[in-house]
């Protein structure tokens, strides 16, 4: 039952049984209200004449009958005994009511009645619990709605219609309201309403208490609505139940009752008068106020029956209720922007009063409206087509209270109201908030207003593009609302106003949205773009669960992509019909081979065709084409359509073609299918061509400004008779075609789309239409499905749009709503991975710090830090940088050049780049000053003294104290104190340093971006600026970039190409030093020293950057050697261990020996050498030879003293062991031995070279060093070629080279060298013997003996000062003795039989003899000829 749940308030009473309890004790106080009551109405009336005295009826004397009965109650209140709940209330109610209904008491009696009945209703003792209470309530609206009273004046009628609103009032607002029948309810509203209406032409208090008592009324009723239950089938057809309601007319309908008096002195009119609603509608019989020309809407054809009627209230009179409000708003045909149609202007009160009403219903009903289609079916057609009208009206405060309801609407009743929030929003909203459309700027506001609250619901856009923008069939809601908020709020050439400043907080709300579903972690919504495999029908796409977002979500997506791609052949249908076809062919819209239906629904579907091509191709008399006009009709839903209406529609997608035979075709097509759906009055489908046929030329003859004689009605009526099979059509029906035509005429060339179209009567006929096909309205819930597609969408005009309003603000709270802004959008652009829009974002935002613009101000510290605008502009674009980072890429730029200008300006914190780097890479060794520390570190101490123009913030500062310049400056102001320290704070929040401290965080091309343009902006020329002020900047980006190299060392590989060529490129353009290169080298050696232990599979390339040094000019080099020894030396303590390969250590040595000869590097560079060296600790195959010539080089200079040199042979010497060793250690000795040999060989090749040192103390230890190194190898298998190759490239060599020195030089030059021929002469002989077993079985014996000799006996001739060493010959000749009686005793050197010949002895005995003669004697005297014992060699002092 569609009735109040009455057993809910009946559980209530029973739920709460003291309160009988405590009424008991108070019955006779009740009694003595009530006896005070009837005491009022009696005074009143005997005041009177009329009822102060007894009159005479025949011999008696009677009291009037009212008066007896107050007196019969007022003897029986004090005589009941029970609870006043169990009293019949009818018995004290009744003799009041009797007072109210009596047309013989006047206007202070029935006052005093009415307020006597209210304060009994005030008592609380009437509930559901009562007795008879059903009866009582019904007396007591019976009683007060016909209510007869004299008028004596004026103030007192208002009095008593006040009194009669607070009764009404309160009956409703009673416990005891729910027995109140749905007839009552209607009864009482239609007489408050009664009341309002004639309140106008009353007093204003009445009105006002009028309208107040009829909201409230209306809340109350409606209040309940979430209470009943559903009735609806209790709804019959109104035309068949028009006898048994029409007796009741009188009863419960809302036409306008009489209030009657005695003597008929004032009545109420019984109609509305027209001065207030222009063309209202007459009163209809049936329960409520229709407009006859509303078009014969659906709801008029229901009624409920009497049964119903008299039920208690519920759904019936909720029905007629709003019905009847809403035909309140019946009163105009038309309400257009234009001033002209200012009718509504004159009394805006009416429909604001009923607006209100409806707005209050609606609130109270809420989503309860949902459970009752009989209301629902009001709300959907004709309120929201009277809100259409009334939201075109001029009125502001109309427009406001529509908007109202439509947020309400959408708020509770919005998966029912798709089409029509489409239409309102279309058709109301984005014409009112535009001026092209003719609107005033109160509308423009109004409808602002109401759009930004839509706004900021939460859900609102996302919905608007998930079931308008997303759906072929309707407009792009969505685009067109942010389009309108970015326009709105983009102020051209115009100050800022409220106007821009309310679209800018619907755009805030927008994205602000978008940001709250995002949360505070990034989203895992990627979703794989649409695209078409194949073809399928586009407008039969559907969705299987339309709340499950894995169905809805897809299925959306994919409605949008082919919204899009039909836009887009439109664009190239429009230019080429042929072209466009083929185009949707290649993108599986349309099908391989041709359909005329995938055509004809391409044409209805698809928005922004040239309507003038579609009406040729759907004339002409092509086959194909003719099919697809046929399949275009079939795409019209004309179910009881009027045919006026019906071919208004058709006519709207399309221009009718001009030739008579096209037009022809085009409605045959048209009559075919209105016949199909429309039969009930048409014979046949001819019927149909000819009466549209007949149409059209109607309303070209009406319509036509050059056919002067226009068509009557009789012509029209006449044109078609027998059309219908032959028969006549009604009358009646030809003239309602005749007017329709006549009032608005059939467009046949339609708008091709351009603005928002008119809502008319066809067209909302054809909604009411479409909202039964629809799609499901989709309710997304909070997580962002469609943000990404949304916001690709907004984000580029919005971005422009809150730019400028930030640009022309000038207060703080538009500023912080700007910066709210681009936070919301920074956050959505990187959450969705929209890296464009975050750098268009950044670029805007650097735009206004003003630290982009060429300085003009004197002191651009001071502006700053009184620009408000810039400094939050500042914070935000580094709070963005710190943020959203990693999906930054040619921002980088930009904000690098806001960072750039702050270091120029000294506004950076002193170390911003130093510290950008980890703490651990910093020298552990702080006591020795290193000037190539960051350069800007000494700029940026605090100074008292007159600092320099780049010196830091407190550097700055400092200059408006200094005191010491050549002219005197004042004191810093008050103001200017200020200035510095709001950019101080506004520095300290930009945490500049994070952004390369937190680098290690970055994403890859993030990070990469941020290097290349770290490198951009060091090698560019700054315009206007100096070179020290260019080489500064450099200096400043070197640093950064040095310092996320060394964060990112993980990542090294991929930023390590961009820095070495950077770096690559400094030190190759430099030709002095300066503290560019002093970074490039010094940055690259840091990075080499912390990379080394962690990127063992990167050394080879890291030490292989460092040969860039070797590469500096010899001044640049000179400059820094020493620095640069230290640094090498460091990295290699600290990383010998992980250098493993050749490369490498060549690198390394080549370094080391570059500073042998440097008088401040050697020493340094000799302790790397000797650590490398020492005890072989750090020798390895790889590197043994190039540390050898390394300490070749340290041997050979004589920078410092010559003990150096000596520490170098003996590194040189010791390596020896090494070899050793290794060949000890490794398993394949033979192959080892090989590369041994070979090591072996360079390194005595080395120490021959320090043999010919002008240093005595030097020669001498590098023969001795060599005599160790060639004799400590015998635990070493070398090869004999091995020894042969010593014996020609070292020994003999060094011998030959010794004796040519002693003969070429001077003394001065070579000093003592008999002393080194001596050591160098013992060397050979010790060599040759110790080798002698080996040597004497290789064929090459006799030679090499041969070169002994002769080494020798060079040595016995040699002068030193002019004549021969005594000293050296004696050595030679002892040596070669021993040597002669070594060989003799091993059986080396024998005489052989002379048959054969004896080379060998024969050549030493030549040789010999050439030396000294007596020594062959001596060494195989005669008797020893024949085989005597061996003679023992000469011992000498080695």
């Amino acid at each position: 039952m569609g009735r109040l749940k009455l057993q809910s308030f009946v559980n209530t009473i029973e739920e709460e049984p003291e309160e009988s309890e405590v009424t008991s004790p108070n019955k006779a106080a009740l009694s003595c209200m009530i006896n005070s009551e009837i005491g009022a109405v009696l005074a009143i009336m005997r005041r009177n004449v009329r009822w102060g005295g007894r009159y005479m009826s025949g011999d008696d004397q009677l009291e009037h009958s009212l008066i007896q009965s107050m007196k019969a109650l007022r003897k029986q209140i004090f005589m009941w005994q029970q609870q006043w709940h169990n009293i019949n209330p009818v018995l004290y109610l009744q003799p009041f009511l009797d007072v109210i209904r009596s047309d013989e008491t006047g206007a202070p009696i029935t006052s005093v009645a009415l307020s006597s009945v209210y304060k009994i209703f005030t008592l609380d003792v009437l509930d559901i619990n009562t007795t008879n209470i059903e009866d009582a309530m019904h007396l007591v609206v019976d009683a007060v709605t016909s209510c007869r009273f004299e008028v004596t004046d004026p103030a007192s009628e208002e009095v008593v219609l006040t009194k009669i609103l607070q009764v009404l009032l309160a009956c409703m607002e009673s416990k005891a309201s729910v027995v109140l029948s749905n007839q009552h309810v209607c009864t009482i509203v239609n007489t408050c309403f009664r009341i309002v209406h004639q309140a106008t032409t009353k007093g204003e208090l009445l009105h006002r208490m009028a309208v107040h008592t009829m909201r409230e009324l209306v809340r109350c009723i409606f209040s309940h609505l979430p209470e009943v239950e559903s009735m609806e089938h209790f709804v019959v057809n109104r035309g068949s139940m028009k006898s048994e309601i029409g007796g009741l007319d009188n009863e419960f309908n809302f036409s306008a009752k009489q209030f009657n008096n005695g003597n008929g002195s004032s009545e109420y009119d019984g109609h509305l008068p027209s001065a207030n609603f222009g063309s209202t509608a007459t009163v209809s019989r049936s329960a409520g106020v229709v407009d006859e020309n509303s078009g014969g809407s659906e709801m008029e054809s229901r009624a409920y029956n009497l049964d119903v009627m008299t039920e208690p209230y519920g759904v019936p009179s909720m029905f007629e209720i709003f019905r009847f409000l809403c035909s309140l708003l019946n009163v105009v045909d038309h309400i257009g922007i234009s001033s002209r149609s200012n009718g509504m202007e004159i009394d805006e009160d009416a429909p604001l009063f009923a607006l209100g009403l409806i707005n209050s219903a609606i609130e109270l009903g809420g989503a309860s409206f949902l459970r009752h289609p009989s209301l629902l079916d009001l709300i959907q057609d004709e309120l929201f087509h009277n809100l259409m009208l009334f939201g075109l009206s001029p009125s502001p405060l109309i427009l406001s209270m529509v908007c109202s309801i439509a947020l309400n609407l959408y708020h509770h009743l919005r998966m029912d109201l798709k089409l029509q929030l489409e239409a309102f929003f279309s058709c109301v909203i984005l014409r009112l908030a535009q001026s092209r459309y003719g609107a005033s700027y109160q509308q423009q506001e109004a409808a602002m207003e109401a759009l930004v609250d839509f706004c900021r619901q939460k859900t609102f856009m996302v919905e608007m593009y998930a079931n308008l923008d997303c759906d072929i069939t309707c407009s792009n809601v969505f685009e067109d609302l942010a389009n309108l908020l970015s326009k709105s709020a983009f102020p051209v050439n115009c100050p800022l106003s409220s106007m821009h400043i309310l679209a800018l907080d619907g755009l805030i709300a927008v994205i602000q949205g978008m940001a709250e579903r995002i949360g505070d972690g990034s989203l895992d919504l990627e979703q794989a773009p649409v695209s078409l495999e194949e073809y399928a029908p586009f407008w039969m796409v559907k969705c299987n669960n339309y709340s499950d977002s894995n169905h809805w979500v897809p299925y959306v997506r994919r409605r949008k992509y082919i919204k899009r791609r039909l836009m887009i052949g439109a664009d190239h249908f429009n230019r080429d019909p042929k072209k466009g076809l083929e185009f949707l062919q290649g993108t599986h819209l349309l099908p391989e081979k041709l359909d005329p239906q995938s055509v004809a629904c391409f044409f209805r579907y698809t928005a922004g065709l040239d309507k003038n091509l579609v009406g040729d191709f759907l004339g002409n008399h092509d086959e194909f084409c003719v099919q697809v006009l046929h399949e275009f009709a079939q795409t019209f839903d004309f179910q009881d359509m009027n045919l006026d209406i019906a071919l208004r529609l058709f006519l709207e997608t399309f221009r009718l073609p001009g030739e008579s035979q096209k037009i022809q075709r085009v409605l045959e097509a048209f009559a075919e299918r209105y016949y199909e759906q429309s039969s009930h009055i048409l014979a046949n489908k001819d019927a149909a061509f000819i009466l549209s046929y007949s149409l059209i030329m109607l309303n070209t003859d009406l319509h036509n400004v050059q056919v002067k004689k226009k068509m009557t009605e009789d012509d029209f009526i006449r044109n078609n008779r027998r059309i219908n099979g032959g028969e006549d059509l009604p009358g009646e029906y030809l003239l309602e075609l005749y007017h329709s035509i006549c009032k608005s005429e059939i467009r046949t060339t339609p708008e091709q789309g351009a603005g928002f179209a008119e809502m008319n009567p066809s067209r909302w006929i054809d909604l009411m239409h479409k909202c039964k096909k629809t799609a499901p309205y989709i309710v997304p819930d909070s997580r962002a499905y469609l943000d990404h597609d949304m916001f690709s969408i907004m984000s580029g005009p919005m971005i422009a749009a809150i730019s400028v309003v930030f640009d022309h603000a000038e207060h703080e709270e538009v500023y912080r709503t700007c910066i709210d802004g681009f936070l919301a959008i920074a956050k959505i652009s990187a959450c969705h991975h929209l890296e464009d829009v975050l750098d268009d974002l950044v670029v805007s935002l650097c735009k206004f710090t003003t630290l982009l613009n060429p300085s003009s101000v004197e002191e651009p510290v001071l502006a700053f830090g009184d620009d408000m605008k810039a400094r939050m502009a500042t914070v935000t674009v580094f709070t963005i940088a710190n943020r959203y980072g990693n999906y930054i890429r040619s921002g980088w730029r930009n904000i690098l050049d806001c960072i750039l200008r702050l270091h120029k300006l000294g506004l950076l914190p002193a170390r911003v780049a130093s510290d950008a780097a980890d703490e651990s890479e910093l020298s552990s060794d702080p006591g020795k000053g290193k000037p190539f520390m960051n350069s800007l570190s000494a700029s940026h101490l605090p100074s008292m003294g007159t600092p320099r123009r780049s010196s830091g913030l407190m550097g700055r500062f400092s200059q408006l104290l200094s005191l010491e310049t050549e002219e005197p400056r004042s004191h810093p102001t008050d103001q200017q104190l200020a200035a510095h320290q709001r950019t101080l704070q506004t520095i300290q929040k930009c945490h500049i340093d994070s952004i390369f401290t937190e680098s290690k965080f970055l994403q890859a091309e993030s990070l990469l971006q941020l290097a290349r343009a770290l490198i951009w902006a060091a090698g560019r020329p700054q315009k206007g600026a100096g070179t020290l002020e260019d080489e500064d900047t450099a200096v400043f980006c070197l640093e950064l970039l040095i310092a996320i190299t060394l964060n990112n060392r993980d990542r090294i590989v991929l930023l390590w190409q961009g820095v070495y060529e950077h770096i690559a490129n400094i030190v190759q353009s430099t030709v002095m030093p300066c503290a560019l290169v002093e970074k490039a080298v010094f940055g690259l050696l840091r990075i080499c020293q912390r990379l080394l232990p962690l990127k063992e599979n990167l050394a080879d390339e890291l030490l292989k950057s460092l040969q860039l040094v070797l590469k500096l000019d010899a001044r640049v080099a000179d400059a820094y050697c020493e620095q640069i020894t230290q640094e090498v030396t460091r990295l290699v303590k600290a990383n010998s261990t992980h250098i493993r390969s050749q490369m490498g250590w060549r690198t390394i040595t080549s370094l080391l020996s570059v500073t042998a000869r440097h008088p401040e590097a050697s020493e340094p560079g000799f302790d790397a050498l000797v650590y490398m060296m020492s005890e072989g600790a750090h020798m390895m195959p790889c590197n043994f030879i190039l540390c050898v010539d390394t300490a070749r080089q340290f041997a050979e200079s004589r920078v410092g003293q010559s003990d150096r040199s000596i520490r170098a042979l003996d590194l040189m010497a010791g390596s020896v062991g090494c070899l050793v060793k290794w060949v000890c250690e490794t398993k394949d000795a033979l192959e080892m031995s090989q590369d041994i040999g070979e090591m072996w060989l360079r390194l005595v090749q080395a120490l021959r070279k320090v043999c010919l040192d002008q240093r005595e103390e030097v020669r001498n230890h590098a023969v001795l060093s060599l005599q160790k190194c060639l004799t400590e190898m015998d635990e070493v298998h070398l090869a004999h070629s091995i020894w042969l190759q010593c014996f020609d490239m070292v020994v003999f060599t060094m011998l030959d080279d010794l004796l040519e020195i002693s003969q070429g030089h001077s003394q001065k030059d070579y000093r003592n060298m008999e002393g080194t021929l001596t050591f160098a002469v013992k060397l050979l002989s010790k060599l040759f013997l110790q080798l002698l077993t080996q040597l004497s079985q290789l064929t090459t014996f006799c030679k090499l003996w041969l070169g002994v000799l002769s080494r020798m006996e060079k040595y016995m001739k040699v002068k030193i000062r002019g004549k021969r060493s005594e000293k050296l010959q004696n050595i030679v000749l002892e040596l070669l003795k021993n040597t002669l009686v070594e060989m003799k005793n091993r059986g080396i050197l024998a005489q052989r039989s002379a048959l054969g010949g004896d080379s060998l002895w024969e050549l030493t005995w030549l040789h010999v003899n050439n030396i000294t003669p007596s020594l062959q004697s001596e060494v195989f005297p005669c008797a020893g000829a024949d085989g005597s014992s061996p003679v023992e060699p000469v011992i000498t002092e080695s």
